[in-house]
């Protein structure tokens, strides 16, 4: 009789295979084994991912293996579907192959050799009939070998994996697990296990199985039945926990140490599932660098120092790939981070923001304490006891004119006079000034621009411009007109160098000032003043030749009220011409308009804009509702002028055009017009012509009257002296 017990031993023996295909799968399966099929052979080791095909079972000539064997598509299981007979066949020669739709090979094959191990279940060669009642109590009880089991088995649960067998009758199993896991055992002795295992969580379990009679006693000892749960990598690698920053100096040399990354595994130690290798993924080499920042070791994690340059004050973050399975393919990943800050040293040298200052013009009596420039210098570190600073004059301060001030923290020095200045000692100086760190100087010393250049010109001083007055003060009537001479502004002392006078605070624009002369006129009339107002600007004289030599004086006007027009009198005179040249006549001007609205004053009357008009003609106020006109120059060409008189009202303009003839007049100051041409009376041509025949007529008379004469006389010098007759005496 077969014995019921179940031998299930699956061992993976490695064969010398070529290098190309896989090792032969070694399996054992009793003969006439008298559980339950489908049995579970061994886990064939088919990829983990799945891939598209299907699963092909072959015999050794590969064709189609019609025989017991089959493979589990889901748990990837070989199986046997029917007891076994050693005497039939001994031997099984399987292949197992992953195959795509086109019969392209994908995996594979796998050789699995199946080993029908001997019972005894046959007779000897001598027979011998005989009827015997064995009554068989232990002689299945034995202890089954190891099962393995792989983790995370997805297969339906509960799920057989061994069975046992107590010969007698009567029977019942009791299952016990230590530690504690998800098994069972049925009626039939079938032990299951009813969940997926973790590996990690539990490696190994011993079961316990008790057959029992009806009352509970046990017919034996119990059976230990080990299960040993085989490794799947289903743990990817785990990255230690964030720490702080990792702080480096920045002037770190290649290959220094920064810091080992250790990611762990939970998959089964020393097996390739926690075989960790490491890959850096960021920062990647910049473009055109000659290495990365960092350098890693694939097998320790160990992070170093690269050979590409690091700057103070940079956070990098570095991002590291931990893969189990040696970084094979189908292995599992992790990114790991670690923070690497760059810390700073004193590697740069302070410099001014400006190495040359000036020429700065300083007078020769100006204050000792006096600022005379400040010079910012800046420092490329970042940690502030690297950024402290000291200042010194270098060159240009051998009398000790000058001197430095500063704050200890702060990138700004002061250049102050200490010593008074002297032009003709010095007209012109230049300061050096140095800074340098207070902290000791990591690498190169500083360079140029640690020095900085003040250049100081000395002015000689001159005195500013004296006035004759301190201050000037006039008195016009509010009705005075544009152009009126108020005063004159005049040096103390003639005989000082030229000056230019200049108006300020003129807020109505009333005065003007001649810039050569000095003299103060009225710009234009004094509309708005009141009488009793005060009216003050700021007069002003400068250097001609220095115009930073300056003096001031206030001007204030008093306004008075308009004197009443004056009766006219006999000079001047009024009439409707003007003598050329210029006597003391004038025409009156009258400015009301024809607008009933603007038929009442007062008036102002201006001349027109024309330059020839301004220049020969002079008009004057003489109250609100009249104006004078006269000539301006001493000669105006005689004949008749249109003369334009702007008049304004209340904001409003209006144009008078004043016709007046000028000619040359007689003593009397009568007007000599000229004659034209009268009718009957002789032109100048022919008059020059009557004159003239008169003179030739005079002129013929008297010389008959000459000769008559002449001849007479002689004829009297020709007769004897006793014939001229003696003068009677009286």
């Amino acid at each position: 009789m077969v014995p019921a017990w179940l031998w299930l031993l699956c061992l993976s023996i490695p064969q010398a295979l070529p290098e190309a295909q896989p090792a032969e799968l070694y399996v054992e399966v009793p003969e006439n084994y008298g559980g339950n099929f489908p049995l579970y052979l061994a886990k064939l080791p088919l990829p983990r991912e799945e891939a598209e095909g299907q699963v092909v079972l072959s015999g050794d000539s590969g064709r189609a293996a019609e025989g017991p064997f089959a493979v589990d598509p889901e748990s990837g299981f070989l199986l046997v579907t029917r007891a076994l007979d050693r005497e039939e066949q001994a031997e099984y020669q399987l292949q197992v192959s992953l195959e795509t739709k086109d019969g392209h090979v994908s995996w594979g094959p796998q050789p699995v050799h199946v080993h029908v191990k001997d019972e005894n279940d046959q007779a000897s060669g001598h027979q011998a009939t005989a009827t015997i009642d064995v009554s068989i109590v232990e002689s299945t009880w034995v202890p089954p070998e190891p099962i393995h089991l792989a983790e995370n088995l997805q297969v339906p649960y509960p799920h057989h994996i061994a069975q046992v067998h107590w010969s007698g009758g009567d029977v019942h199993y009791h299952l016990e697990s230590q530690p504690p896991g998800p098994f069972d055992v049925d009626v039939e002795g079938k032990l299951y296990v009813t969940s997926e295992l973790d590996q990690e969580a539990q490696a190994e379990y011993l079961l316990q199985v008790w057959a029992q009679n009806a009352r509970g006693e046990d017919y034996a000892e119990p059976l230990e039945l080990h299960v040993v749960v085989t490794d799947e990598n289903d743990n990817a690698p785990v990255c230690p926990l964030p720490g702080p920053p990792i702080s480096i100096p920045e002037l770190s040399p290649p290959g220094t140490k920064v810091t080992r990354l250790l990611a762990e595994d939970a998959d089964a130690p020393g097996s390739p599932n926690s075989h960790i290798v490491y890959r850096l993924l960021s920062p990647e080499p910049e473009e055109g660098a000659a290495g990365r920042a960092f350098e890693l070791d694939p097998t320790s994690g160990s992070v170093t120092r690269g050979a590409a340059p690091l700057h103070a004050g940079q956070n990098i973050l570095l991002q590291v790939l931990a893969s189990d399975l040696a970084g094979a393919e189908g292995g599992l990943s992790s990114t790991c981070e670690v923070t690497v800050t760059i810390s700073d040293v004193n590697d740069h040298a302070p410099e001014f923001t400006t190495s040359q200052i000036g020429p700065i013009s300083l007078p020769e009596d100006v204050e000792p304490g006096t600022l005379v420039a400040t010079l910012t210098a800046t420092d490329a570190d970042l940690e502030p006891a690297f950024r402290l600073m000291d200042f010194a004059i270098e060159v240009g301060n051998v009398e000790g004119i000058f001197g430095l001030d500063w704050e200890p923290d702060s990138g700004h020095v002061q250049l102050r006079l200490c010593k008074n200045l002297s032009y003709e000692a010095a007209p012109s100086h230049e300061v050096v000034v140095v800074v340098q760190n207070v902290a000791e100087l990591v690498g190169q010393g500083p360079g140029p621009g640690a020095t900085a250049t003040v250049t100081v010109l000395v002015e000689k001083v001159l005195p500013p411009p004296k006035l004759d007055q301190e201050s000037y003060e006039a008195t016009v009537p509010v009705s005075t007109p544009a152009g009126s001479l108020l005063l004159t502004v005049q040096p103390a002392d003639p005989t000082s160098r030229p000056l230019r006078f200049f108006l300020a605070n003129d807020s109505e624009g009333w005065l003007c000032i001649d810039k050569v002369s000095g003299e103060v006129h009225t710009a234009r009339s004094l509309q708005g003043a009141q009488p009793g107002d005060t009216y003050t600007v700021l007069v002003e004289a400068q250097d001609a030749d220095e115009p930073r030599l300056s003096s001031s004086a206030a001007l204030v006007i008093h306004f008075l009220k308009a004197p009443p027009p004056a009766a006219l009198t006999p000079a001047p005179v009024l009439s409707h011409h003007l003598c050329t040249p210029r006597q003391d006549h004038g025409v009156i001007v009258s400015g009301p308009s024809e607008d009933p609205d603007l038929a009442r004053g007062p008036y102002s009357f201006a001349l027109g804009p024309n330059p020839t008009v301004q220049r020969d003609w002079r008009l004057q106020p003489l109250n609100g509702s009249h104006a004078y006109l006269t000539l301006a120059l001493h000669w105006v060409e005689p004949h008749e002028h249109v003369v334009p008189v702007v008049v304004s009202h209340n904001g409003q303009m209006w144009q008078l055009l004043v016709r007046v003839i000028v000619c040359r007049c007689n003593v009397e100051g009568q007007c000599m017009r000229k004659v034209g041409r009268m009718k009957g009376m002789p032109t100048k041509l022919s008059a020059v012509g009557t004159l003239m025949g008169t003179l030739a007529a005079i002129g013929f008379f008297l010389i008959l009257i000459f000769t008559h004469l002449a001849l007479a006389r002689k004829k009297d010098l020709d007769q004897p002296a006793d014939s001229v007759p003696l003068k009677a005496a009286v």
